[in-house]
């Protein structure tokens, strides 16, 4: 049913779970996996010259924390026979770099988890899930805590 299933990581625990739910589906199914790990690569854009260092440091410890969560993810997958894909991807918008991923892979199954936020936090932080799930062309499934 499900040939290619996108996962993506964020190495916290929800995203944990996400990736459990995935593993049962692919085996279930004999899915292709593959992982990403959203980044945003001009996080410090538009706050002047001043911070470009930081920048540079911010881009370097992104990539390892991206490099981190997308290995652990394998390892899950490989503990179970799956060999799963993995990449960092760039994107200002994490929500559509997700969309942008699928489309280009062809998935037609995205996995993610969902940190259950509402009221003002939410509102604040807004929710890539929320925003995955309204534009998205391809079936989602979402796992909360």
């Amino acid at each position: 049913m499900f040939k290619h299933i996108l996962v993506p990581v964020d190495g916290s625990p929800t995203g944990q779970l996400a990736i459990d739910k995935a593993v049962a589906i692919a085996e279930a199914f004999k899915s292709a996996v593959t992982l990403i790990y959203v980044i945003d690569p001009y996080a410090f854009t538009g706050v002047g010259t001043d911070f470009s260092y930081g920048q540079a440091e911010y881009l370097s410890a992104a990539k390892q924390e991206a490099e981190e969560a997308i290995s652990t993810a394998r390892q899950v997958f490989a503990s179970h026979g799956i060999a799963a894909e993995g990449s960092v991807v760039e994107g200002h918008s994490t929500y559509q770099a997700i969309l942008d991923t699928a489309a280009a892979l062809g998935a037609d199954l995205l996995v993610m988890g969902s940190h259950g936020r509402s009221g003002l936090e939410k509102l604040v932080l807004g929710s890539v899930t929320a925003q995955v799930l309204s534009h998205a062309h391809v079936s989602v499934l979402v796992v909360r805590v």
